[in-house]
């Protein structure tokens, strides 16, 4: 691989399925680079990009990526976690 080219993978995960891209970049590109030429929002057009990791850690889209790093793009919560937590305590309770 040429020193000026990158190669990252980037996953967005769906309720029932997942998609992953490899893809090369020159380097000095931007998580939102990434995002970009990997042709998901072609695919996935109200795919919401405000939420991304790399290597689940959350990052701004401005992230300068590095060679190998995997970039993850988060689905908003369907429900809070504290109202799960609380539905299940609920649930437990009611059985004893």
């Amino acid at each position: 691989m040429s020193p000026s080219k990158i190669s990252v993978e980037i996953v967005y995960a769906l309720r029932d399925r997942q998609v992953l891209r490899r893809i090369l970049l020159p380097d000095g590109s931007t998580v939102e680079d990434a995002i970009l030429v990997s042709g998901l929002r072609a695919v996935f057009p109200d795919m919401d990009t405000t939420h991304v990791g790399i290597h689940g850690e959350p990052v701004p889209v401005t992230t300068i990526l590095r060679d190998r790093d995997r970039i993850e793009i988060y689905r908003p919560l369907q429900v809070d976690p504290k109202e799960v937590r609380r539905m299940r305590a609920g649930k437990k309770r009611a059985k004893e």
